[in-house]
């Protein structure tokens, strides 16, 4: 009987080893994966207002590239509205895109650049503006330049990208 009592003792002193172990483990892990979301959000190198300005130019770059009907397209949160000629509100992406494929606007060219990006200090909302150029070619080659500024309010997304839904 003395050698079983040993062994009951051993394998407890096991099975509290092993809960140690895995509560251990388990707590490492928490500390962990929080400290990742808690450096990021608070990184000094993670600016949203950077961010912003950054999805801004890969808006206009995309729009000189893709064109303005794709690149309004892709940058769009799918609720977003625009605002254009005679305080016309154009809602929703697959319309804003529907709207920049009409003939003038298919053969027009815009850029554009943030001056000023501002947001909102829990980091879900920011909004940016500057000044843009949209040039227009008319039927007889002749392009009719418009000036003016902007004004585009971005929302992050749940993957963490940035998408305009006003413009």
């Amino acid at each position: 009987m003395p050698g079983s009592c040993l062994q009951t003792k051993s394998h407890t002193i096991i099975q509290m080893k092993a809960r140690v172990f895995y509560t251990l483990f388990f707590l490492n892990a928490m500390l962990y994966f929080a400290s990742c979301n808690f450096i990021k959000e608070n990184d000094p190198m993670h600016d949203p207002g950077e961010e912003i300005a950054e999805a801004e130019m890969e808006f206009a770059a995309a729009a000189k590239s893709k064109g303005i009907a794709e690149a309004f397209y892709l940058f769009a949160d799918d609720s977003a509205v625009i605002k254009r000629a005679n305080d016309t509100l154009i809602k929703g992406k697959e319309n804003i895109k529907l709207y920049y494929e009409r003939t003038v606007n298919k053969k027009a060219q815009v850029t554009w650049s943030p001056d000023f990006v501002s947001v909102s200090a829990d980091g879900t909302l920011g909004y940016t503006y500057g000044n843009y150029v949209w040039k227009v070619p008319g039927d007889s080659g002749k392009i009719t330049e418009h000036r003016g500024v902007f004004h585009t309010v971005w929302k992050r997304q749940s993957d963490g990208s940035w998408k305009y839904v006003w413009d």
